[in-house]
């Protein structure tokens, strides 16, 4: 009799364990978004959502140094139906792929190129291009820079919110992804501090950030979020 409910409470265990994993592997669904926390004031919002659909003040977009067809090319891209970038570059008629084939913007290692769509090409008022130099040098250490990157643009602009997106999926580089996003987060607020501190000595003036949106895939969406979380944390100690 101990054996079998020894073996009994073992199956209900692996079963309930089992429906746990096919929950948390279920892909969210576009526009799904929580608040993961605050820091210094500012929300901190997880988002599926790409690149091109996302409604906020500026959207960041990080792309490599160009390789022919880099971004199309599956694998290692993401499929087109499933690809931010490639949805971001037919939303602006091609024009990301062109300034990258023709050099106009090389991609290098923290290089930006602020682009201003007209009105209803995409939900975002500004497109912010970060480059993030040779994929094959890639390493996640690199994304805290670009996370500052990103926010001393956002600070300069004046903007309120901004949705960022790190694309390394989408250009076929199999990254960690919670340490990206932890990354990202430490990055930009390590910015935003700096700015903070410049403020009270009356060295800097700049308008307040309310949001930043970090977006995320279907399937990413939750392990990018335990990242952030992370993040968080750290920041608010």
């Amino acid at each position: 009799m101990q054996y079998l409910f020894t073996l009994a409470l073992l199956i209900i265990t692996l079963n309930t364990a089992d429906a746990q994993t096919t929950e948390t592997a279920i892909p969210a669904t576009s526009g799904t978004s929580v608040i993961w926390g605050k820091v210094d004031g500012v929300t901190i919002e997880g988002l599926v959502q790409g690149p091109s659909g996302a409604n906020t003040d500026l959207q960041v977009a990080c792309v490599f140094e160009y390789t022919e067809g880099d971004i199309f090319n599956s694998p290692p891209a993401l499929p087109a139906n499933l690809n931010g970038m490639v949805h971001l570059d037919e939303a602006l008629n091609g024009i990301i792929t062109e300034l990258r084939k023709t050099g106009k913007f090389k991609g290098h290692a923290f290089e930006t190129l602020l682009i201003t769509p007209p009105v209803g090409m995409l939900p975002s008022k500004k497109l912010l291009l970060i480059g993030l130099g040779d994929r094959n040098k890639f390493g996640p250490d690199m994304m805290i820079t670009i996370g500052s990157v990103a926010m001393s643009e956002a600070l300069r602009l004046g903007v309120t919110n901004y949705a960022f997106a790190s694309d390394l999926k989408d250009a076929g580089i199999d990254s960690p992804t919670a340490l990206v996003a932890q990354n990202v987060v430490l990055g930009s607020f390590e910015a935003y501090r700096t700015q903070q501190l410049l403020k009270d000595k009356k060295l800097s003036d700049y308008k307040p950030l309310a949001k930043i949106s970090l977006l995320a895939g279907p399937t990413f969406y939750m392990e990018a979020g335990k990242g952030i979380k992370e993040a968080i944390v750290e920041l608010n100690k």
